[in-house]
């Protein structure tokens, strides 16, 4: 597998109340993390997306918990697509400490496409692709087995 590349960093200013009573940043807070990185990244890599009409859901989710996250720390979650189907793509994220750039989570998730109106996946539109791929520097489509 080739290495990831992260060309898409957002800070995260953590709260008082992702805090828990150990001190630490509770491994349910990650995924508000990771929700607010996809957000991010779709916004600045495809931004003439209708999002009224067209969406994009998780049908899969796993996290690699590393190393506590504790309230005095500095976060930012980093975001990149690894891969690209026809409907959906691959998306790997992870939280690092900004001043040691330790990883302290990496989460994999699986994304479809999703017409709003009609309530069903749709393909991923071409314009997407091709912007995922221009950001991330490389072709991403997954090739078709034979």
């Amino acid at each position: 597998m080739e290495e990831i590349i992260f060309h898409h960093t957002l800070p995260i200013q953590l709260r008082f109340n992702d805090v828990d009573k150990f001190g630490h940043v509770n491994n349910t807070v990650y995924f508000s993390f990771y929700d607010l990185g996809k957000t991010e990244y779709f916004a600045s890599v495809c931004p003439g997306v209708d999002w009224e009409k067209n969406g994009i859901v998780v049908v899969h989710i796993e996290a690699n918990f590393l190393q506590q996250i504790f309230g005095s720390d500095h976060v930012a979650v980093q975001t990149a697509v690894s891969a690209i189907g026809t409907k959906s793509f691959d998306l790997v994220q992870r939280v690092i400490d900004t001043k040691t750039n330790e990883v302290k989570c990496i989460c994999k998730s699986v994304m479809v496409a999703f017409d709003l109106e009609k309530h069903e996946s749709m393909p991923l539109t071409e314009a997407w692709i091709e912007a995922i791929c221009r950001f991330e520097g490389r072709d991403l489509r997954k090739k078709k087995a034979n």
